[in-house]
């Protein structure tokens, strides 16, 4: 898919449905799109969800349910466990960045600095936009508090 066809993709999911407004938070909006269940679990695991009502703020690349189900077997509910809420944090905290980034801005650069610390690589090749591996599929969902693009696979931090 095109660049331009991300974004108008975007058009789409927020114009589309009036549960989507940018007077919303991005759990808010993340949470009508009805999409991102996985996500909203995992953020609520990792205690994360006030955080991500903050002021912020945030630019969140959303995995959607579709690709947290690519991950092998087992993973999430490992990852959900209330043992392994550090690495779960790290995970999360890997798709979010500080600042409120549109597509044109994300666009202009080859990495990014996520709140886990590490970059993410940004590549943008034949209009298709990659954050590391994951596919960006809608891009400058509105949220009061920052924006969501979506991706297609869940971002996995470097190891430390």
């Amino acid at each position: 898919m095109k660049l331009a066809a991300v974004a108008a993709t975007a058009v789409g999911f927020v114009v589309g449905t009036s549960a989507y407004a940018a007077d919303q938070d991005v759990i808010d909006t993340a949470t009508a799109a009805g999409q991102f269940k996985t996500l909203s679990a995992a953020l609520d695991a990792a205690g994360l969800v006030d955080t991500l009502r903050g002021v912020g703020p945030f630019t969140v690349f959303a995995p959607t349910d579709a690709a947290f189900a690519k991950l092998p077997a087992g993973t999430v509910e490992t990852l959900l466990k209330p043992e392994n809420e550090v690495q779960l944090k790290a995970v999360l905290t890997y798709h979010v960045v500080p600042g409120k980034m549109r597509v044109a801005d994300v666009t202009k650069l080859t990495e990014a600095k996520t709140v886990n610390g590490a970059p993410v690589a940004i590549k943008v090749d034949g209009g298709n936009m990659m954050l590391n591996d994951a596919k960006v599929t809608a891009t400058d969902i509105a949220a009061s508090n920052g924006v969501i693009h979506v991706i297609d696979t869940v971002l996995m931090p470097p190891a430390n």
